[in-house]
C-alpha cells in the first residue's frame, strides 16, 4: 500500500513540475507576443510618420501641435471621411473573404 502511495506522490510531483514548466513557457510566450506587437507598432508608427513627413514641405520646421491641427482639419473634411470609410469597408470585405 505504501509503495502505491509513494508512486502516486511521485507522479503528482512530476505532474506539478511539468505544470510549472508549462506555466513558465506560457509566460515567456506571452512576453514574446507583447514584444512582437510593440515592435510591429513601432515600425508602423515610424513608417506612417515618414509617409506624413514626405508630404510636408520642411517637416523639421513644423511643430507637433501644427501637425496635429493639420490632421484634425484633414480628417474632419467630408471627402476625407468618405475615403476613410471606403478604405475600411474594403478592408472588412477582404478580411471576410
Amino acid at each position: 500500500m505504501n509503495e502505491k502511495l509513494e508512486k502516486l506522490n511521485q507522479e503528482i510531483e512530476k505532474t506539478e513540475a511539468r505544470l510549472r514548466r508549462a506555466q513558465h513557457k506560457e509566460k515567456m510566450l506571452e512576453h514574446q507576443i507583447k514584444t512582437l506587437n510593440r515592435k510591429e507598432r513601432t515600425h508602423r508608427l515610424c513608417t506612417r510618420g515618414a509617409m506624413l513627413e514626405s508630404h510636408l514641405p520642411h517637416p523639421e520646421s513644423v511643430t507637433d501641435e501644427q501637425v496635429s491641427t493639420i490632421l484634425k482639419v484633414l480628417f474632419h473634411r467630408g471627402d476625407t471621411k468618405r475615403l476613410v470609410a471606403q478604405v475600411l469597408t474594403e478592408n472588412r470585405k477582404e478580411d471576410t473573404e
